[in-house]
Parts: C-alpha cells; structure tokens; sequence
C-alpha cells in the first residue's frame, strides 16, 4: 500500500525515538500495531457485510433488467417513436421516378417549326491596357482632398464638441 524505502523507515524509527523516548516507544508501537489491526478487522467486517447485502438483495429483477437491455433493438424502437404509422418509411421506399407517368414522345415531324433567328453578337471594342498615370496612387491624401470629420448623429451628453 504505502512504498516506502529502508532508509524512510529508519528516519522515521529515529524521529520516534527522538520524539516519544526510549521509555514509551515500545508502548507507542503496540497501540501502533492493535490500530493497524482494528482497522483492518474493520475493513474485513464491512467488506463481509457488503458481501452478505449483495447475495440478500432480490437480484432477479437487476437480471431481467439486463436481459431486457441487452435484448432491445434499438433501430427498431427509433423507428416505432419517429414513424409509428409508416406513413414516412413508405414515402422514402418509393421510387418518385417509376411513379411518375411517362411524357408522351412527339416525333420530330410533329413538332412546330420556329422563325426564330438569334440576334446579331455585339461588336465589342478591342481590350486595351490600363493607363499606368491612372492606377498610380497617392502616397497620402492631401488634406484639401479630405473631408472633415462627420459628427456622429447622437451626441452622448456629457461629451465636449471641439
């Protein structure tokens, strides 16, 4: 239970000896030792007790709960909940393609004929390159290009306009 070295116990052997005197240190080890060995006849009563709780108490119906659980389809039970009419399962098995009547098939004879003759395409003007003076960009704004600062259109109270 507890690891504890040679050397850790020779430190705390001479700790006690230094702490209770070599008058009372063999009667401290004896109430050591029947502590050690109450506690353990405690810990073996409650275990048996324990034991003895367990093979009383009606098991049968912790069992049959089991079996139950262990017998449950649970697609099954899903589906009961989702889809107790199975309207929705027999929508979904369906095929919507071989319900559906087939188109009747015109031969090309019978279709009508169009006058119908697409518009000319427009001319469009040849692409040309962007002038070089026109993307060039400023490196700052002069400040008669800029535009004084809008007001906001509530004004907190408390604040001081400048």
């Amino acid at each position: 239970m507890f690891d504890f070295a040679w050397s850790e116990l020779a430190l705390i052997g001479v700790v006690a000896l230094v702490v209770i005197g070599p008058k009372d240190l063999p009667v401290a080890i004896k109430a050591v030792t029947g502590a050690i060995k109450k506690a353990r006849r405690m810990a073996g009563e409650f275990q048996t007790h324990v034991d003895e709780m367990v093979r009383e108490a009606d098991l049968g119906e912790v069992r049959d709960t089991v079996n139950q659980l262990r017998n449950l389809d649970l697609k099954n039970e899903i589906r009961k909940a989702v889809d107790a009419d199975g309207s929705i399962s027999s929508a979904l098995a369906d095929d919507p393609f071989k319900a559906a009547a087939p188109l009747p098939e015109q031969s090309v004879a019978e279709t009508p004929a169009h006058d119908f003759t697409p518009p000319p395409e427009p001319e469009w003007p040849a692409p040309q390159a962007p002038d070089p003076a026109a993307l060039a960009v400023p490196a700052f704004i002069p400040p008669e290009v800029a535009s004084p600062p809008v007001p906001p259109a509530f004004i907190p109270p408390g604040a001081k306009r400048a």
